[in-house]
Formats: C-alpha cells, structure tokens, sequence
C-alpha cells in the first residue's frame, strides 16, 4: 500500500540503525516520534496513521508500557513492535512482533500485511479509510465492518466530501429506486455510520445533518 500513513516510534541510538529511510523508500509516509509519550501527544492532537512501529530495541525496552498506552488511546489501530532478540515478546499487546536481525524487506512485508488492504480496493477521506473488498472501516483509531448497504452509503458520501446530499438523492442512489418519500430507513443508515466513525455519534463532526436539505460528509 503505497503512501500509508505510519507512525514510528524510534529512539536515537548508534548501534541501532533507523529504518524510517527504507520504509519511506517503499512508498510509506512516516512520522516520527521519539518516545511513547510523543506519541500519544501526537495522536490526542488528532493525527491518524494506519499502523504504529515501535522500535522498542532503540528506546531500550520491552515496548510493552507503550503498547497498552496506545491500546488504551486508540484499540483497532494496528501495532508493530521491534524487538532486540534477547528481550523476548513479554506478552506485549500488539498486532506482530519482530526480533532482529531481520531485513528491511521483512519488515515491510510484515506492515502490509497489518494494513487493511493493498490499496488497490480502498478510498480514503481525510482520517476516513474505506476497505471496499472487506467492507472495513477506519477512523481516528476506530474500525467496524459494515453491511454492503453501509459501504455503498459512504463510499458515495467520501466521493462527494464537502458537498451536500439531498436525502432524497441518497436514498434514490442507494437503494436503487425511484420511491422516495419515506427515507427513514436513511436515517437509521446514517445512525450506524456515525456509530462507525464519529469519536461522538451524538455530536457528530465529520457527517453532518444539513436540516431540511439532507447530509454532508465534512473531512
């Protein structure tokens, strides 16, 4: 998945060579941070990678405090841990767990593979990745799976961000009829995908209800 977004925790030490010049290399976007704490830092001011690494061999330890501390702070995002080969795996909370020696080219494989696809079916919308082949969803830490209805719902709201949607439109587009003047069952959609995206369903920021006129997806 070319251009995905990681973020990688790394501390600065000699005898542990940086991977963020291979990874950027591959195509990956890669924000850095040096310690857990920077990290959590970054993601409270709403940053939104796709993956987290933690290069624990360079911040000399298990990595397993950093891990819980994420999982508290955002439980579906996926976390890669980097372990010196004596340190052992500690029952760290994380997604994959890498001992060195290993190649750059493992590691890159092993990210991949933690990404909730290839890229070849996904969208994204600011902090919005759709998975279309999996009917998965990510958003500032948070993931569902939704309905083929759900998918086709917002994949139609992404591809027509900032711009607002008549209810009638929607429902017409969606559920693939010419009868609209009942479009409760919109709302209620509408309901799931904010349960699915929104940080607070019951005050929504990202899709709005324009009143009287229908929704808008604001990213």
């Amino acid at each position: 998945m070319n251009d995905a977004i990681l973020l990688l925790i790394e501390g600065n030490h000699a005898d542990h060579p940086s991977f963020t010049p291979a990874l950027r290399k591959k195509g990956f976007v890669v924000e850095l941070a040096s310690s857990g704490t920077e990290a959590l830092a970054r993601l409270a001011d709403g940053f939104t990678p796709e993956l987290v690494v933690v290069n624990a061999a360079t911040l000399r330890s298990s990595g397993k405090r950093i891990c819980q501390s994420l999982r508290d702070k955002a439980a579906a995002l996926p976390i890669l841990v980097i372990l010196d080969e004596d340190r052992g795996v500690e029952k760290i909370n994380a997604d994959a767990v890498l001992s060195l020696p290993f190649t750059a080219q493992k590691l890159v494989n092993r990210i991949r593979h933690l990404l909730p696809s290839d890229g070849k079916n996904s969208i994204h919308a600011g902090p919005i990745r759709l998975d279309l082949e999996k009917r998965m969803v990510r958003c500032s830490g948070k993931q569902a799976r939704l309905t083929p209805r759900l998918v086709i719902l917002l994949k139609l709201l992404m591809e027509h961000r900032g711009e607002v949607i008549e209810r009638k439109a929607l429902f017409s587009t969606v559920w693939e009829t010419n009868y609209t003047d009942d479009t409760r069952t919109l709302d209620v959609h509408i309901s799931w995908l904010r349960q699915a995206i929104e940080a607070d369903p019951d005050s929504p920021q990202l899709l709005k209800t324009i009143r009287g006129v229908g929704y808008r997806l604001d990213v």
